[in-house]
């Protein structure tokens, strides 16, 4: 698994495979899980066919209704590293908290409708696995923030800055009225440029 250069013990085939079956062992969920590590391009192709979304995403699962067999799970190991980066913790953590995501959607949970269930057993597996906060908890993070962030409208730096002179002005009593400025047109004649704002 040397894909983006990034090979280490923490993100061989091995360490992954043992990772998943302690994972889902944890989980009690039965059968093969095959897991595809591969390329936001494969991701965004898989997403497109498979659930009629053109984008990239860093995990999809795919049961299977075969005996013995749980699924396939895929995870972009680009969106993988993007991820971890940004978070703060190592590729192969990352890599780890897709594949329990993916191992929870084998065993049936479905974050967009049970209503926090796959979230509660995500985040006691994480818990019980030592992984870091896990995909469902940093999606509600995220929404969290930029909901409040619209809740909350600023004004942007120049508006604030424009705001705070216009206040001066008026205290001091001075015109809001803009400078002329002058621009030569021809040697020895001027020409007025600018004037007032409406």
């Amino acid at each position: 698994m040397s894909y983006l250069g990034r090979k280490s013990k923490e993100t061989s085939a091995r360490a992954l495979s043992l990772f998943a079956t302690k994972a889902q062992h944890a989980l009690g969920l039965p059968g093969e899980v095959n897991i595809y590590v591969t390329s936001s391009r494969e991701m965004q192709d898989l997403n497109r066919r498979y659930r009629r979304k053109n984008k990239p995403t860093d995990v999809l699962s795919f049961p299977s209704r075969a005996p013995g067999i749980a699924g396939d799970i895929a995870i972009s190991l680009e969106i993988a590293a993007v991820n971890a980066a940004e978070i703060g913790h190592s590729l192969g953590t990352e890599v780890k908290v897709l594949i329990l995501h993916g191992l929870l959607h084998l065993a049936d949970y479905d974050h967009e409708t049970d209503g926090g269930e796959m979230l509660a057993r995500e985040t006691a597996m994480r818990q019980e696995l030592t992984l870091p906060v896990g995909l469902i908890e940093r999606t509600h993070a995220a929404a969290a923030k930029a909901a409040g962030a619209a809740r909350k409208p600023r004004a942007t730096p120049k508006k604030a800055a424009a705001a705070k002179s216009a206040t001066a002005r008026r205290a001091i009593g001075t015109s809001q009225r803009e400078p002329v400025r002058v621009k030569k047109s021809a040697p020895g004649k001027a020409r007025k440029r600018g004037g007032r704002r409406a």
